[in-house]
C-alpha cells in the first residue's frame, strides 16, 4: 500500500535535488559565463597545468567528442590554448590561459565537488544505500538506460554560447524568477 505522505515527501525531495542542480547551473552561467561541464574541464586543466584531451576525458568521465566540443568553446573564449607536445608532435596539449586561471579561482565550487566531499564522509553502507535507492528511482522513472555523465548540472553538456545567453533573461534573473 502506498502512503500518500511518503510519496509526497519523496517527490518533494526529488524536486529539491532538481532545483538545487538547476539553481547552481544558472548561478554558474550568470556569475562566470560557464556551464558546469566547461567549469569542470577548465578546473581540471588548471589543476593539471598541462594535459592531453584524451587524458582530460578520462579524468572527468566524459566522451572524447564531448571534451573536444567543450574545449573548442573554451578556446574560442581564450580561456585555454592548445599546443603540440614537443616530444610527440601527434599529441595536443591543453593549458589554461591566465584569463582561464583567474576565472577558475573566482568561480564558485562545483556542486558535485561539494557533494563528493560530503558523500565521502558517509560510511560505506550509507553510500551503498544511497546508490541503491537512486538506481531504483532511475529504474522507476524508466531512466536507467539514459546516457548520463557523472556531473551535477542541468541542460546540455555542450551548451552553445547562445544557449548560455538564453539562461539569463534581460533582467539578469533566471527564467521564472521575480524581479525585486
Amino acid at each position: 500500500m502506498i502512503h500518500a505522505d511518503i510519496t509526497e515527501d519523496i517527490l518533494i525531495a526529488l524536486r529539491r535535488v532538481i532545483r538545487a542542480i538547476d539553481q547552481h547551473s544558472r548561478n554558474l552561467v550568470q556569475s562566470h559565463g560557464l556551464t558546469g561541464p566547461q567549469a569542470l574541464l577548465l578546473t581540471e586543466i588548471v589543476r593539471s597545468e598541462k594535459i592531453t584531451g584524451s587524458e582530460l576525458a578520462k579524468r572527468v568521465s566524459l566522451s572524447q567528442a564531448t571534451v573536444t566540443d567543450v574545449v573548442k568553446r573554451l578556446e574560442s573564449r581564450e580561456l585555454l590554448e592548445r599546443s603540440r607536445d614537443t616530444g610527440d608532435k601527434r599529441k595536443v596539449i591543453l593549458m589554461a590561459t591566465k584569463q582561464g586561471e583567474v576565472l577558475v579561482k573566482q568561480s564558485v565550487p562545483l556542486l558535485q565537488e561539494r557533494f563528493q566531499q560530503r558523500l565521502s564522509e558517509l560510511k560505506d553502507w550509507e553510500q551503498n544505500q544511497l546508490l541503491s535507492s537512486l538506481q531504483r528511482i532511475a529504474e522507476m522513472m524508466n531512466a536507467e538506460d539514459l546516457d548520463a555523465s557523472p556531473m551535477l548540472t542541468s541542460g546540455a553538456i555542450t551548451a552553445s554560447p547562445e544557449a548560455i545567453q538564453d539562461v539569463v533573461t534581460p533582467t539578469g534573473n533566471p527564467p521564472g524568477a521575480e524581479e525585486v
